[in-house]
């Protein structure tokens, strides 16, 4: 099976046809010796499979004659067809993430825990109107702003994406997880927090 380099997204695949001039060079049945098994083009941020070395006769002119969603979105079935021999074969393309490391106060860097920040979020939204659904979009959306800086991400830029997710979704939810967070010792703390709650709030119309 093919995976796809690490990539925010996986780009469309594009089919290459060989030139007149690389048929003449390659005829069928002569081909240079262990080409490779894939030719990436970048696009962007992104790399796109233009070719993949056919499994009978090793070459890298092939087409792509349909393509359909797999494994519930998960990955893209892509049925080729060699332009030079004829053969047919199935290749998958999959999101690879990268992992992400969480450098923790101390300097120690440990992977990112989804359940500790769903765990977070669900204490703090005890007994408000917030079900799975909202608590796991939630979630998603403070892995991806954790991703943006790449392969690490600081336990209190996390801590404050969580802030950010919540305030526009619960109010109480945010001033329950800011008093964890940010360690309220008393009622003056929680004052403060309101404050600036109500200062950054986005304006209603």
């Amino acid at each position: 099976m093919l995976a796809v380099p690490p990539a925010d997204r996986i780009a469309p695949v594009v089919a290459l046809r060989p030139t007149d001039e690389a048929r003449r060079r390659h005829p069928a049945g002569h081909h240079p010796a262990a080409p490779p098994a894939v030719s990436w083009a970048p696009r962007g941020d992104t790399a796109s499979v233009v070719a993949v070395r056919c499994p009978s006769c090793a070459s890298l002119d092939d087409k792509v004659i349909d393509s359909r969603m797999s494994d519930d979105g998960a990955s893209i079935r892509r049925r080729r067809a060699c332009l030079t021999c004829g053969r047919r074969f199935t290749t998958f393309e999959r999101l690879e993430e990268l992992p992400l490391l969480v450098v923790k106060r101390s300097g120690d860097r440990v992977p990112f825990d989804r359940s500790k920040i769903e765990a977070g979020i669900r204490a703090a939204a005890k007994g408000r109107p917030l079900d799975d659904a909202a608590i796991a979009a939630l979630v998603d959306d403070v892995e991806e702003a954790a991703r943006v800086g790449g392969a690490e991400v600081t336990s209190e830029q996390l801590g404050l994406a969580v802030l950010d997710a919540l305030r526009d979704v619960d109010q109480v939810a945010y001033v329950r997880f800011a008093s964890v967070y940010k360690g309220f010792d008393d009622a003056a703390d929680f004052q403060r927090e309101l404050r600036l709650l109500k200062a950054t709030a986005p304006k209603r119309h």
